[in-house]
């Protein structure tokens, strides 16, 4: 069962929940223009920038590191391997599990792109200064935390 809150405290949540929308909605969309004449949508390229960056994962991997669902997951992963960018191999020790690893093609291109993509981003975010930008990460890591966390807990109640 959720805790009162005062009037005041709820309107700042409502608050804080439309601006950090729009504040999420304004990045994604900068992010999205960046990455589009790559013809790759943003998902594409999220999914691509993970294996760039970790190596090779599998995709339950992928899919808790670009926040998105399995089904939507396979759509964009067949789309990659179709293109060449990536490629799926079964894991030697157990053939149940199967990586995903950029191709040569895949990497070549992330290493054309991300150091433009990285310098958007850093320029959407200039509006902050790096103390407010470690600041407001570390809030809203608390932030989701404890949202997701409520989550977990509902589920959980509806579970029993």
């Amino acid at each position: 069962m959720p805790t009162p809150r005062s009037a005041a405290d709820r309107a700042a949540a409502l608050k804080l929940f439309v601006v950090l929308s729009r504040a999420h909605q304004a990045l994604a969309a900068r992010a999205s223009r960046d990455v589009d004449p790559s013809g790759l949508s943003l998902t594409e390229f999220a999914v691509l920038e993970a294996l760039y960056h970790k190596g090779a994962l599998t995709a339950g991997d992928v899919s808790r590191l670009v926040l998105m669902q399995s089904g939507s997951l396979t759509y964009v992963i067949d789309k990659l391997v179709k293109r060449r960018l990536m490629r799926r191999r079964r894991c030697a020790e157990d053939r149940r599990v199967t990586y995903l690893d950029l191709t040569v093609a895949g990497r070549s291109l992330m290493h054309r792109l991300w150091p433009g993509h990285a310098a958007a981003i850093a320029e959407a975010a200039g509006g902050l200064t790096l103390a407010e930008k470690r600041l407001a990460a570390r809030l809203l890591k608390k932030l989701g935390l404890f949202a997701g966390n409520d989550l977990r807990e509902q589920s959980r109640g509806e579970k029993a």
